[in-house]
């Protein structure tokens, strides 16, 4: 399936968002995604399945000063 993931078109194997997290290697904490810039809750990513032309956004907490 082909989707956007921060503005770059991706190909998964992946049927939900909880999926794709792990295809990408997601950090459990520090990370927040939307979907067509709506915030999902992590707790909702396991339930939110993903659609061809899906535009997701990853963002990473950065630390440091």
């Amino acid at each position: 399936m082909n989707i956007k993931v921060n503005q770059k078109n991706v190909v998964t194997e992946a049927n939900t968002l909880s999926q794709l997290a792990a295809e990408m290697s997601l950090p459990e904490k520090g990370v927040a995604v939307a979907i067509d810039a709506n915030i999902v809750k992590r707790q909702l990513w396991e339930m939110t399945t993903l659609y061809e032309g899906m535009n997701i956004t990853v963002i990473k907490a950065a630390f440091g000063g």
